[in-house]
């Protein structure tokens, strides 16, 4: 596995830092994690990684997952919904309103900071543009992925952000799925077709110089 460093033109893409995820009482998905240590190791990392981004005024893109009641926006114009496509109606996840779609503790959008609305799939890039936008606008080239699940939105980003011609980083103890297998598997044998993974301690570490506050216009 290839591991990098943080670069300039970077952004932290947060993928999910929702309660579905992070809350015990309200997160669905919560309880489905298995191994609650990477779950654990996984918010650890993230909240450094994003203090150090702000801290060195990186910027920090919000990817919430956010549907209307039966997930419309799953739809298709064929009538076999497989997959997540399937699984997310059924389960009820993920709908507007209810109180697993709120962002976790310590990871609210600061001032400032971009939130891409209109997602509806397992990339963060998937059915919005608003992704692109913003991070052409910002300028940046590198993009430094955490979230959930690092088998499925985690990695579907990571595969389209490097055919979309982006620099893709995995910070691997930033990110969980809801087993060690899957998430060995995917920096085993996934992450070095794609991109590179590094840390959150090495992505904090190679920063460069805290500043006053955040990169660029937002």
């Amino acid at each position: 596995m290839t591991v990098t460093s943080a670069r300039p033109n970077a952004a932290l893409v947060l993928i999910e830092f929702q309660r579905e995820w992070l809350d015990p009482e309200h997160g669905r998905l919560n309880h489905l994690v298995e191994d609650r240590d990477l779950l654990d190791t996984a918010v650890r990392g993230a909240a450094a990684a994003l203090a150090a981004a702000r801290a060195h005024g990186v910027p920090v893109v919000h990817v919430p997952l956010l549907l209307a009641p039966g997930a419309p926006e799953l739809q298709s114009w064929t009538p076999a919904r497989l997959g997540l496509r399937a699984a997310i109606p059924a389960a009820g996840t993920w709908i507007q309103g209810s109180p697993g779609v709120e962002f976790a503790d310590g990871f609210h959008p600061a001032p400032g900071e971009p939130v891409v609305r209109g997602r509806a799939g397992a990339s963060a890039f998937a059915g919005s543009s608003d992704l692109d936008l913003i991070l052409r606008r910002l300028g940046v080239t590198d993009l430094y992925l955490a979230g959930f699940a690092t088998h499925v939105c985690v990695e579907s980003t990571l595969r389209e952000a490097h055919d979309r011609g982006y620099g893709a980083h995995v910070i691997h103890d930033a990110c969980a799925a809801f087993t060690r297998v899957q998430q060995d598997h995917v920096r085993d044998h996934v992450i070095h077709h794609f991109g590179a993974e590094t840390d959150a301690a090495a992505f904090a570490a190679h920063l460069g110089t805290p500043v006053a506050g955040p990169r660029g216009s937002r």
